[in-house]
Formats: C-alpha cells, structure tokens, sequence
C-alpha cells in the first residue's frame, strides 16, 4: 500500500512537469484528473532457455496516460490519452514484452488511467493548446468509449488512436 502511495505522489509530481511543459498553464493535467486514479500490475518472468522461440506480447502502446515500469530500471512511457489530449505534443511509448533468458525477473507497472473512476467526461485535445496552426488532431471521446477500443481491436501492433483521428 505505501508504494501505492508512493506512486501516486510521484504521478502527479510527473503530471504537474508535464503540464509545465504544456505551456503557460501549468495545471491542464491535474484538471483533467489524469493523476486521479492508478492500476498496479505485477508481473512475474521465469528464465526462458529459448527466448527467440517465445511470443511475448505483441507492439502496442498503453491506453492510459502514463505508465510507470519498475522494471531493471524505472521506465516512463506515455500513453494514448495523453497523446490526445496534448495534440501529439506527448507521443505514446510502443513497446513489446518479450522473454529473457537471463533469469527470472519481476515488473511492476503503474497505469494512471481512470478505468476504476467512470465518468462521462469528455476527453480531447487542451483547448489552450489548439490554434489555426495547430487545430485538434483528435476528435473527443469518453475514456470508456477510448478503453472499449482499444481492448475490442486488442494488441494487434496498431495504436488505437488512428481510430480517433479527425480528417483534415
């Protein structure tokens, strides 16, 4: 429970950086409750004496807005929705699992994503960051509208955003 604690801290210590990096104000993810909410998932990995025959996990991105791996070394990928909402600002980290032959290893990922505080928000490109020459990439969605994409296609190496892309 205290490294769930910790996590949150650290989310939205990332969350208020983030935001900074946005633009004059430094708060957009903090409003959009993107910190609000996290999922841990622990994985366990034995060794694999044939790692090149072994599938793993296919390419994909995450569908939250930043994961936290603590895996080797603490490893920070974007996701989706943060992609989104920052007008491709932010990129989403593809990445795969695959087996190791090194011995067995154990990951813990933190997901903040809202899938355990369902609402009806709407979510799209900040506003504040939109303009003639940056108009919005993106249409709006409901995270749970986002979510039952991206699980209905499954991990099939392509991002689930083109789905929600706007034609220009």
């Amino acid at each position: 429970m205290e490294y769930s604690r910790q996590v949150q801290v650290l989310g939205g210590l990332l969350f208020a950086l983030l935001s900074e990096a946005l633009g004059p104000k430094g708060d957009h993810l903090e409003g959009m409750d993107c910190a609000k909410g996290h999922s841990i998932l622990m994985h366990y990995y034995p060794p694999c004496p044939q790692p090149h025959l072994t599938l793993g996990t296919n390419r994909h991105s995450d569908p939250g807005f930043l994961t936290l791996l603590l895996q080797d070394h603490i490893v920070v990928n974007i996701g989706d929705m943060l992609q989104l909402i920052s007008n491709n600002q932010f990129k989403s980290v593809e990445h795969r699992v695959v087996a190791s032959q090194k011995g067995p290893r154990v990951s813990v990922a933190c997901f903040f994503t809202l899938d355990n505080y369902p609402s009806a928000r709407m979510y799209g490109p900040i506003k504040e960051l939109l303009s003639e020459d940056n108009p919005p990439l993106y249409r709006d969605t409901t995270l749970q509208d986002f979510n039952a994409h991206y699980y209905s296609k499954g991990l099939d190496g392509h991002s689930s955003l083109k789905h929600f892309i706007l034609q220009q």
